[in-house]
């Protein structure tokens, strides 16, 4: 199987990650911070030596503000339901993603929130004047996907931020096709929240993900319950990180998480960008070599994902295809990006999508062009 699909969730795993699971739950499967045995110390120094790992590669000074979460999709609705109030305003792009949209969408029926869709601008993914003259007085937040899942398109994330400071508006960013992929420091950077998944860039399990939250924002947590710290009173604690990780937590998931976050720091983020950067190019200079095939390419910086589509073709019919007869692994349809591509103007069709990730081939970037010569070959004639 030739998987290109790395968008969606990384696979294969470097070898630790399935290696640290298995360790965990066969040595200290306890839970952590439940208990004075050793087991459950054992689960508890795993959980946050990951916990530091992930402050190390995103550059945050105090790892008590990473929070984990169950997914990036969690942690987005963490950082909207629990900095939002009713009545608040928010200022976000059309190219987000579900996990965005539909939280706010929902909070504008539940809230009476109010939401400004930033458009793309002449040379880039974003209006920056447009998102200037849309913050108001009354503007709590700017949430922004750092890379489209859609097109890979990159967000102009250093020139948001700069915006963001002078008018005083916190910015989450949604980091889910970046996380591990581009080089990420929250404080330089001037990131307020960062919410991330731990199953694609990071090379972690599913189940995993986190969200950082700047010191002195008052995020209410999302869900209450056992801490395993001050169980005596009914009053949760309001310290990091304790105060938003109710709940058994997914050591297995966290350890790993680690192991994968361990292998991108001893290859280096730049050196498997470096590598991804030239798998996306072949793609896209093999499928702009073929006739009757369109392929959506971002006019600003982009993660290795591109989207396509086979003209007469539904997208479906061509991933089932590269499956059943090639053995290639792609995604076709809307990728949980309505916004998305409405933007990009397939909200007819969709795109089929193909994510190369750092354990791909060259060869393997070739058998798909081929694959995908043949199948538009065959369905030219009709």
């Amino acid at each position: 199987m030739i998987y290109l699909d790395n968008a969606a969730t990384t696979w294969p795993k470097p070898e630790g990650v399935s290696k640290a699971v298995k360790e965990c739950m066969d040595r200290f499967g306890a839970n952590p911070g439940r208990g004075g045995h050793r087991l459950s110390r054992s689960a508890g120094e795993t959980v946050e030596e990951t916990r530091r790992l992930l402050a190390r590669l995103f550059g945050v000074r105090d790892p008590k503000n990473m929070i984990f979460c169950q997914n990036g999709t969690h942690a987005i609705n963490l950082a909207l339901r629990g900095w939002l109030r009713p009545g608040d305003h928010v200022v976000t792009s059309r190219w987000e993603h579900n996990a965005v949209a539909r939280p706010l969408e929902a909070l504008k029926k539940e809230w009476d929130i109010r939401v400004d869709y930033i458009p793309s601008g002449k040379h880039g993914p974003l209006d920056l004047d447009r998102l200037k003259t849309s913050i108001t007085r009354s503007t709590r937040l700017i949430v922004i996907t750092h890379a489209s899942n859609v097109t890979g398109s990159v967000m102009p994330l250093e020139k948001i931020a700069t915006i963001a400071a002078e008018k005083g508006v916190p910015l989450l960013v949604d980091a889910a096709q970046t996380a591990g992929v581009l080089p990420i420091d929250v404080e330089s950077m001037g990131i307020s929240m960062l919410a991330f998944p731990g199953h694609k860039g990071l090379m972690g399990p599913q189940g995993t993900g986190g969200l950082f939250i700047a010191p002195g924002l008052e995020v209410r947590p999302l869900v209450q319950g056992g801490t395993g710290s001050r169980s005596e009173e009914l009053r949760p604690p309001e310290e990091r990180p304790c105060s938003y990780e109710s709940g058994t937590l997914n050591t297995p998931g966290i350890a790993g998480l680690g192991a994968g976050i361990r292998f991108l720091m001893e290859r280096g983020v730049k050196e498997i960008h470096r590598k991804e950067t030239l798998l996306i190019r072949m793609l896209q200079e093999g499928i702009q070599s073929l006739d009757g095939v369109r392929l959506y390419i971002p006019e600003a910086p982009s993660v290795p994902v591109v989207s396509f589509n086979v003209e007469g073709v539904d997208g479906t019919e061509v991933a089932a295809i590269l499956d059943q007869h090639y053995g290639i692994a792609v995604r076709a349809g809307y990728h949980c990006a309505a916004l998305a591509h409405r933007a990009l103007g397939t909200a007819e069709t969709g795109t089929v999508r193909a994510s190369p990730g750092y354990f791909n081939t060259e060869q393997d970037v070739s058998e798909f062009i081929q694959a995908l010569r043949e199948i538009q070959q065959a369905f030219a004639g009709f």
